[in-house]
C-alpha cells in the first residue's frame, strides 16, 4: 500500500472511531489497522465480488456425515460430486467449539470443533467453493475464556461482557426472543446483571469497549487467513446497547459496520461483508448504507412472500414489494434464500402481509407438524419464524404437487437479482425431525437433521427426494451459464394475473435477456408470446404460446 493510501486509511479509521466513541484516537486507529492484519506495504486490488455463476449452499459443518471420515471431509466430497456444477459458495455455519444453539454459543473463536475436523479440512473445502464464515459478534458462550475471566473478575474478559443495571429503562428494547433480557451471574466482584439477548448461555459482548473490538479484528484476520471470502455478521443489529432506546440498529452499530468495511477493503478487497438482520425490509436495507456498510444483506422478506405466493397462487404481494423496494446501491446486492438453520422468518413480512395472514401461516405450520417462535414487542409475543421443513409445509409426499411447488419456490429465488442460496436440508428434501426436537428441546432442530453421505438422494433418481435434489441442482447449473442472471443485472417483475408471475432479467451489458415465467397455481396455464422463444431449462421452443403445467416454470431466452 502506498504511503499516501495508508495515511488516508488511517484518517478514515480515525473518523469512524470519533463517530463511535466521540473522540479521535490516532493510536487506537493504528491498533485496529494492525489487529486486522493490514501492512503498510500491502497492495490494493480491485474486487470482482460476484457474477451469475455464484450459487451458495448454507450448511452446518456436520450436516453431511460419513463413518469413514470427518464431517467437513464428507461435505467436501459432496461438493466435489453432484454439486460440483451447481455450487460456488459454501456457508459453513459456526464451526468452532460451542456450548449450545448448534454453534452460535461460541466457546473458542480461533478453533475448529474437533468433532467436525481441522483447519486443514476447512482449507480443502475452500478448494471446492468460496468460504463464508460466521462471525458471531453479538455474544459468546458462558463457557468461553472471556466469560470465565468475567466471572473471576480477571482481565481482559472482565471488561468484555455487556452488563446492565436494574434501574435502567429497558422497556423499549427490541428482542428476537421472548426471554429475560438480563441474567444475574455471581462473580468474584459480586452479583452482576448481564445482557443475554438470545439466551442465558449466550452472554452479550461489550462493543463499546475498544479492547474488545481489537480482539474481534484479530479473529477476522484469522478467518481471512484461513480462506474466508465472505464474513456473515451474525445478529449484528444488536451489538450496541443503550438504556432508554430500542438497542437495535443504533447509529454506533451502523458506524461499526462501516469501520469493518473500511478495514476489510484494505486488508483483503475481495472479502465481502454480509449482514444477518431478520427485520422488516426497510430496516434491513439500511445496512447497505451508502455502499459503505454491507456488500450483501440477507433478503429476509423474500421467503415469506415467496411462500405466500406459491401457497395461495398469487403474485401480487411479491411483485408489489419487490418493484417498490429501494434497489441495492452500487457495489452491493441481495443474498436470496428461502430457509435456513433458524427457520422461515415472518417478521420481515409485517406491513406487507396482514397480521391475520401471518397468523394463518403459523396455523398451517402447526397443522402440518411444525412449530413457530416469537419475539417480544412492547411485552406482546408475536410470530418471529416458522420451524418446518418444506416437504411438510407443502403437504408431504401424499400431496401430488409437493415436489413441483418446492422446485418453483427455488426457481423464483434463482431468478431474482442477487446471489441465491440453498439451505442444505431443503436441497436434500429432509422432513420434520420431531425426534430431534424432543431430544434437545430446541424447536429449530426440526429442520437441522444430519444426512449420511450414503443417503444423499440419487441424482436423476425416481424418489421424491431425488426429484427435488436433481431439479434444484439442474436449475442452479443452468442459471450459472447465463449472464442475464448476474446479480447486478436488470430486473422487472410482472403480475400477469391468473397466478402467473414473470421475472425479466437482463445482463449488465444488455446483451442477454431471460424471462422466467411461473405458474403459481395447480391448474395448467398458457400465455401468448409475440415471437418464438427457447426455454433454456428444457430446450423447448415455444412458437406463439407458452403452456405451463401446475407449478411449472419456463426460462425463456429472448432472441437476439
Amino acid at each position: 500500500m502506498a504511503l499516501r493510501s495508508f495515511i488516508d486509511l488511517h484518517a478514515r479509521v480515525s473518523e469512524h472511531i470519533e463517530r463511535i466513541w466521540g473522540y479521535p484516537d490516532e493510536q487506537l486507529a493504528t491498533r485496529f489497522i494492525e489487529a486486522v492484519g493490514i501492512q503498510p506495504d500491502d497492495d490494493l486490488a480491485s474486487a470482482s465480488r460476484w457474477d451469475e455463476t455464484d450459487v451458495a449452499l448454507i450448511t452446518y459443518g456436520d450436516s453431511i456425515v460419513d463413518e469413514d471420515r470427518a464431517p467437513l471431509q464428507a461435505l467436501t466430497s459432496l461438493l466435489a460430486g453432484d454439486l460440483a456444477d451447481a455450487i460456488s459458495i459454501v456457508h459453513v455455519l459456526p464451526f468452532s467449539p460451542y456450548s449450545s444453539d448448534r454453534g452460535f454459543s461460541v466457546i473458542d473463536y480461533t478453533a475448529v470443533d474437533p468433532n467436525l475436523g481441522t483447519w486443514d479440512d476447512m482449507d480443502a473445502l475452500g478448494q471446492r467453493a468460496a468460504l463464508m464464515f460466521d462471525l458471531v459478534l453479538n455474544h459468546c458462550s458462558v463457557k468461553s475464556e472471556w466469560f470465565q475471566q468475567f466471572l473471576a473478575d480477571e482481565a481482559p474478559g472482565k471488561d468484555f461482557i455487556k452488563t446492565g443495571d436494574s434501574s435502567w429503562d429497558l422497556s423499549n428494547v427490541v428482542r428476537p426472543r421472548s426471554l429475560p433480557l438480563l441474567t444475574e451471574f455471581e462473580t468474584a466482584a459480586g452479583p452482576k446483571l448481564v445482557w443475554t439477548t438470545f439466551s442465558e448461555d449466550q452472554v452479550d459482548l461489550d462493543w463499546s469497549n475498544p479492547d474488545l473490538v481489537a480482539e474481534m479484528l484479530k479473529i477476522i484476520d484469522l478467518y481471512i487467513s484461513a480462506g474466508a471470502r465472505l464474513l456473515r455478521l451474525d445478529a449484528v443489529a444488536y451489538i450496541w446497547k443503550e438504556p432508554g432506546t430500542t438497542s437495535i440498529h443504533l447509529p454506533e452499530t451502523h458506524e461499526m459496520v462501516k469501520l469493518l468495511h473500511t478495514l476489510l477493503a484494505a486488508r483483503e478487497p475481495t472479502v465481502s461483508i454480509i449482514t444477518e438482520t431478520n427485520v422488516p425490509d426497510r430496516e434491513n436495507r439500511t445496512y447497505f448504507g451508502n455502499s459503505d456498510e454491507a456488500h450483501l444483506i440477507y433478503n429476509f422478506t423474500l421467503p415469506p412472500l415467496t411462500i405466500d405466493a406459491v401457497l395461495n397462487g398469487r403474485a401480487d404481494r411479491l411483485v408489489a414489494w419487490m418493484n417498490s423496494a429501494t434497489p441495492p446501491p452500487p457495489g452491493t446486492t441481495l443474498f436470496n434464500f428461502l430457509a435456513s438453520h433458524d427457520g422461515i422468518g415472518v417478521r420481515p413480512a409485517e406491513g406487507i402481509l396482514s397480521q391475520e395472514e401471518i397468523d394463518e401461516l403459523v396455523a398451517l405450520t402447526h397443522e402440518r407438524g411444525g412449530l413457530h417462535g416469537t419475539y417480544d414487542r412492547n411485552g406482546e409475543p408475536l410470530p418471529y419464524e416458522l420451524n418446518i421443513s418444506f416437504p411438510d409445509l407443502f403437504g408431504g409426499p401424499d400431496d401430488p404437487h409437493m415436489v413441483e411447488r418446492i422446485l418453483l419456490l427455488h426457481t423464483i429465488v434463482l431468478a431474482f437479482a442477487g446471489v441465491p442460496a440453498f439451505y442444505i436440508n431443503s436441497l436434500l428434501g429432509t422432513s420434520n425431525d420431531i425426534d430431534a426436537v424432543e431430544v434437545d428441546g430446541v424447536r429449530r432442530s426440526i429442520n437441522r437433521g444430519r444426512v449420511a453421505l450414503a443417503d444423499v438422494p440419487d441424482f436423476g433418481g425416481d424418489s421424491w427426494q431425488s426429484r427435488i435434489f436433481t431439479g434444484l441442482i439442474t436449475r442452479a447449473a443452468v442459471r450459472r451459464r447465463h449472464t442475464a442472471f448476474h446479480p447486478s443485472g436488470g430486473q422487472q417483475l410482472h403480475d400477469l394475473g391468473r397466478g402467473l408471475l414473470a421475472i425479466e432479467r437482463t445482463s449488465p451489458d444488455g446483451q442477454n435477456r431471460i424471462t422466467v415465467l411461473c405458474n403459481l397455481t395447480d391448474s395448467p396455464q398458457s400465455m401468448f408470446i409475440d415471437r418464438p422463444a427457447t426455454c433454456v431449462l428444457t430446450g423447448n421452443v415455444w412458437e406463439q404460446k407458452v403452456a405451463l403445467g401446475p407449478y411449472e416454470s419456463a426460462w425463456l431466452l429472448a432472441p437476439r
